[in-house]
């Protein structure tokens, strides 16, 4: 065989300098793309929080319309258990790193459901509350809902 075709593979390789910089480089891609992949979770959590309490409201409206006299449910269970909510809603710590609070006045005619993150940074920063107005509210701390519904925060629709 000739001397120019035969090739020595073995004896070939990446030093260590070049190695270095390929994992700098790579280092420098993920501190840059890292932030951005944790801020697109955040937005998506809150996005799915707010859509659940819409879907929250139209159920409480839908259960309170069936009523005579009509009146809010008396809690989250109540929903589920006559098919206005699924079974999501039993463990709420789990849906999108937010807990849930109840509140409905005692005579049914006045309630506040309230989001509140579970691990703030991480699955949310911003705490929601919906009312029988039907009004999402934005706050930034816990206590936007009462027993006469939502108060203070900044409404969002």
């Amino acid at each position: 065989m000739p001397k120019s075709l035969k090739h020595n593979y073995f004896g070939r390789g990446f030093t260590l300098v070049e190695i270095m910089i390929v994992v700098a480089i790579l280092g420098l891609l993920v501190a840059l793309a890292l932030p951005n992949f944790l801020r697109m979770r955040l937005d998506a959590n809150e996005s799915l929080i707010r859509e659940d309490l819409r879907i929250f409201s139209t159920a409480n409206e839908s259960y309170r319309s069936m009523r005579n006299p009509p009146s809010y449910a008396a809690d989250i269970q109540t929903l589920i258990t006559q098919n206005y909510l699924d079974n999501t809603w039993l463990n709420p710590g789990n849906k999108h790193g937010y807990n849930f609070v109840y509140t409905v006045n005692p005579n049914g005619a006045v309630y506040s459901v309230e989001a509140d993150v579970l691990n703030f940074n991480v699955s949310g920063i911003h705490y929601y509350c919906v009312d029988q107005s039907g009004v999402i509210v934005m706050g930034n701390a816990a206590g936007l809902g009462t027993v006469n519904g939502c108060v203070g925060g900044t409404p969002i629709g």
